[in-house]
């Protein structure tokens, strides 16, 4: 994308931006007041300290650090935390830890943040007084049902839907600022929390006050988002439209504030009867409160209201899924997740779908909805792993600020103000791991460790992978490709080489041509794939080493190119034909009279783990976890778009550590 592009606002792509960067920081409102003030007495303290805390954290951590700073990092138009790595993992090795762990939790909160909004939504319809008695149990199975069709529909692409997704979130920001006006003039006060003054005093006076940071946090869970989807609406886009964002969500969150400080005495309602009851003995004149977004609607507006809420739900869980779906890919061809079958199920560029992940996520969304139950468990678990992606995030942006030369002062001053804050939320969101956080941190480590296995096993084995020098070899090819005794396994030879110098080889690549079942072939081709920081790079540079015998391709993808090698491997071939470079006519005379195309055969060297191996007790736990995950992965040749009619796998042992002392004798015969 180029910067003119990056920058250039449109009204089509403002909308575009509402439809789907918002949605998980948009549909907020529905629930962190309810986690704020959830079992405790309103009182003006609690009610202008923690809106104080929302606007302030609104403003440093998502307008300030993501949509003024972070936006700047972007990698040729694409952001997103595995975007930021690509840009600077060259820095230090260590960078790729960050990314692993912001890349899992950003995963982890794709499974919580539908059903905690889908959820939010449909119990509203408790605001609705024929649904006024459904029970919870009704309500788990109408979320259930929704997250059935959600994720069933990916499989088909949401290039015709998502049109309309940038209207109706539209509408739904349109309906958050008109429910705040209509009753911020309950409490005029209201406005006192601009000042930062109210959110120290609930920090540090109210009781119990810096815990409910956790519940803060909240409002900015979708913050990541901004930065991901940047190369789908551009950076111009995303700051013009945070403004009509921020102030549709401010005016809501003082519209919810104002109409709580107007009944103060009230409690809001806990799933706890025991605990409700507790409150009601010590204020028998407080009336529960069900969802205080819920409440500021006027009554003939409930109707339409839940649904435009459950509209907005399903495109806030709508984005974090294709979100899933974007980090996964990047993943995989960075090599920090093991490879999976991608579809495309529309021409939309960034528009893809990955099966596993969608049956991962459905598994997990539908565990968490049958695990918490109600939105306020949900709460409770909420925010935990996020906090993990933004220290990630601000470790990396730092990096990238040091390869930008920017003023060491500056730097720190950012590390200073965002580690505090960020560590800050991460300290308090701590209370939430006995209430349910332990579910978001359990899943973020499991995905976690499959990146770390993934990243740590290759590096492993290509300590040990030989290469050779191709020019030793050179003249034992050509003798072999001219002995005419040596049945002709192939006229072309394809093999994936991993040799990142385009002198060397790897030495099982020559043991499979000339000490295995000798390979005589018309031509050896060596295709190599460097996978680019650039996010869109595709070309590939072409080494006759012998004209019509060896030749060398390499293909420079960017990280977010799919691998069709075949496809476009072919492509080269007939490119070298027209420009007279090579000639793939078969050499066999009764072919070659007609002109005919000598086949291709490629081959694919496979790595298993040898017995004969003594490893370090966790690198040997590393390595027998990634060739279990290879089992359940796609096989090379798929991962690298390979036709498997066309493709020889070749398996051989991987001897990282051969064994060096064997217990074995030589005994004489007797007699």
């Amino acid at each position: 994308m180029r910067k003119t592009t990056l920058n250039s606002v449109s009204a089509a792509g403002l909308v575009i931006a509402l439809g789907i960067i918002y949605g998980d920081i948009g549909t907020s409102p529905l629930y962190v007041f309810n986690a704020i003030i959830n079992g405790r007495v309103i009182s003006e303290d609690l009610i202008l300290g923690s809106l104080s805390c929302i606007i302030w954290t609104l403003t440093l951590q998502t307008t300030v650090k993501y949509v003024i700073l972070t936006l700047k990092a972007d990698n040729k138009g694409e952001g997103g935390i595995f975007s930021l790595y690509a840009l600077v993992r060259r820095r230090r090795k260590w960078l790729a830890f960050p990314a692993m762990i912001g890349g899992a939790a950003l995963l982890a909160d794709g499974m919580i943040t539908p059903p905690i909004t889908v959820t939010s939504a449909v119990e509203g319809l408790r605001q609705i007084p024929r649904f006024a008695d459904i029970n919870q149990t009704t309500i788990m199975y109408i979320v259930l049902g929704i997250l059935v069709v959600l994720f069933f529909m990916q499989q088909f692409g949401t290039m015709n839907i998502g049109k309309l997704f940038g209207p109706i979130m539209f509408i739904w920001f349109v309906m958050l600022a008109v429910l705040g006006l209509s009753h911020i003039s309950d409490d005029w006060g209201i406005f006192k929390a601009l000042s930062p003054h109210y959110a120290i005093v609930l920090l540090t006076k109210y009781p119990g006050g810096f815990w409910l940071l956790g519940a803060v946090f909240l409002c900015t869970t979708g913050a990541e988002a901004l930065y991901s989807d940047l190369g789908h609406v551009g950076r111009g886009n995303i700051r013009i439209s945070w403004i009509f964002v921020k102030t549709c969500l401010i005016l809501n969150y003082l519209g919810q504030g104002a109409y709580l400080m107007a009944h103060r005495g009230m409690i809001f309602a806990n799933d706890d009867l025991i605990q409700k009851a507790h409150f009601l003995v010590r204020f028998p004149s407080a009336v529960p409160l069900q969802n205080t977004f819920f409440s500021i609607m006027p009554d003939w507006f409930k109707v339409p209201g839940n649904i435009i809420a459950t509209m907005a739900a399903i495109i806030a869980s709508q984005a974090l899924i294709s979100g899933s779906f974007t980090l996964i890919s990047e993943a995989m061809r960075l090599n920090l997740w093991p490879k999976l079958k991608i579809n495309y199920p529309t021409e939309e560029r960034g528009q893809l779908f990955i099966p596993g992940i969608n049956v991962l996520l459905f598994i997990g969304c539908c565990g968490i909805v049958a695990y918490f139950r109600s939105s306020s468990n949900m709460e409770a678990a909420y925010g935990l792993a996020i906090t993990l992606c933004m220290l990630a995030t601000s470790i990396l942006f730092a990096n990238f600020l040091v390869s930008r030369r920017v003023r060491k002062r500056w730097i720190y001053l950012y590390l200073i103000v965002y580690l505090t804050i960020e560590l800050s939320f991460l300290y308090a969101n701590l209370e939430k791991f006995p209430h349910g956080g332990f579910v978001t941190v359990i899943v973020g480590g499991l995905l976690f460790l499959v990146m770390y296995v993934w990243f740590r096993s290759r590096k492993i084995k290509n300590r040990y992978v030989e290469f050779v020098r191709l020019e030793h070899y050179l003249p034992m090819l050509q003798e072999l490709s001219n002995d005419m005794t040596v049945t002709k396994y192939s006229t072309h030879l394809v093999f994936m080489t991993s040799a990142n110098n385009p002198k060397e080889i790897e030495h099982k690549i020559m043991y499979s041509i000339l000490n295995r079942k000798p390979k005589r072939a018309d031509i050896y081709w060596f295709v190599h794939v460097e996978i680019l920081d650039d996010p869109y790079t595709c070309e590939y540079v072409v080494d006759t080493i012998i004209p019509n015998e060896v030749i060398r391709v390499e293909f420079r993808f960017g990280f977010r190119v799919e691998q069709r090698i075949q496809l476009m491997f072919r492509k080269v071939v007939e490119d070298m034909v027209l420009n007279k470079e090579v000639n793939i006519v078969s050499r066999y005379e009764s072919l070659q009279r007609n002109n005919v195309v000598g086949d291709f055969q490629f081959i694919v060297l496979e790595k298993f783990l040898s017995h004969d191996n003594e490893l370090p007790f966790w690198e040997r736990v590393i390595m027998r976890a990634y060739f279990y995950l290879k089992e359940i992965s796609l096989s090379e040749e798929r991962g690298f778009g390979l036709d498997p009619t066309y493709v020889t796998v070749e398996k051989f042992p991987l001897i990282v550590t051969p064994v060096s002392h064997l217990r074995l004798r030589r005994v004489n015969h007797e007699g």
